[in-house]
């Protein structure tokens, strides 16, 4: 059997018009928010109108708000800029989502998944830690990394 494979894209300093039209190059009929708070300062990224963007385009929207980095997290990471700490205490965080993984890989074995996040750099981003649990659980196979803009 052959798994799924998973995208993801993270939208910092994207034009949303740019953003979409990466989605849509790649095929992405599914896109997974992961913040935990899918709030925007930056317009047409926030929630309610992100999804309704995305549905004029023909993709779904999904919010699994569990599987965002907890606020006491972000607070860490935003004050020591540690990736390894963050790493670590996602993990921890992981660890206790599993009903919420199970339906991210359920979710990307139905559809042509993106995990949603803020960060351009995935290596920077808690979604490149999901994409690699789920392969880790068999959930996933191939996870590729978009860029706004970039190939895909």
């Amino acid at each position: 059997m052959t798994l799924p494979s998973l995208l993801t894209l993270g939208y910092e300093n994207a034009d949303l018009d740019v953003f979409l039209a990466t989605l849509t190059r790649s095929g992405v009929t599914l896109l997974v928010d992961t913040r935990e708070r899918a709030q925007s300062r930056r317009r047409g990224y926030s929630k309610t109108a992100l999804a309704n963007v995305l549905r004029e385009r023909g993709i779904e929207y999904r919010h699994l708000r569990a599987l965002g980095t907890p606020p006491s997290l972000r607070k860490e990471y935003r004050l020591s800029h540690d990736f390894g700490l963050l790493t670590r205490g996602y993990h921890a965080h992981l660890a206790t989502q599993g009903e919420a993984l199970e339906e991210l890989g359920t979710l990307a074995a139905e559809h042509r998944a993106c995990l949603l996040c803020y960060e351009a750099d995935p290596g920077a981003c808690h979604r490149s830690l999901i994409a690699r649990r789920l392969q880790e659980l068999g959930l996933v196979g191939e996870v590729e990394h978009l860029h706004v803009g970039g190939p895909g």
